[in-house]
């Protein structure tokens, strides 16, 4: 594989990676996800726990929350009216990986 091909199938990685990329990038969205992943991934927390371990408003949690769904980082279970977010095991963050691996190989290649 030339170098060129190689660049194309790293362009095609951050496009994959872009929603993950921004998702985790924040600061604040990473300190829900530290939150969510000191709990049991079966049970997980509600909006208000979520509130009370990181000191951010419930809007600002709910925000960041639906970004980090939206992105397949954490799932939502519902029970009756109550929410509960969770990390989903089956991740996209597998994405970055591939990501940071092909950039490894470029480098190795040309570099």
């Amino acid at each position: 594989m030339n170098k060129q091909d190689q660049l194309n199938i790293i362009k095609e990685d951050f496009i994959n990676c872009q929603k993950v990329l921004l998702a985790i990038g924040d600061e604040t969205r990473q300190s829900i996800l530290l939150v969510l992943m000191g709990t049991d991934c079966q049970s997980g927390l509600r909006v208000g726990e979520i509130t009370g371990q990181t000191h951010l408003s419930r809007p600002a949690v709910s925000h960041h929350l639906k970004i980090l769904r939206d992105a397949g980082i954490i799932l939502m279970r519902k029970e009756g009216t109550k929410n509960f977010y969770y990390i989903n095991v089956r991740t996209k963050l597998g994405l970055l990986k591939t990501l940071v691996t092909d950039i490894e190989e470029l480098m190795e290649k040309f570099y």
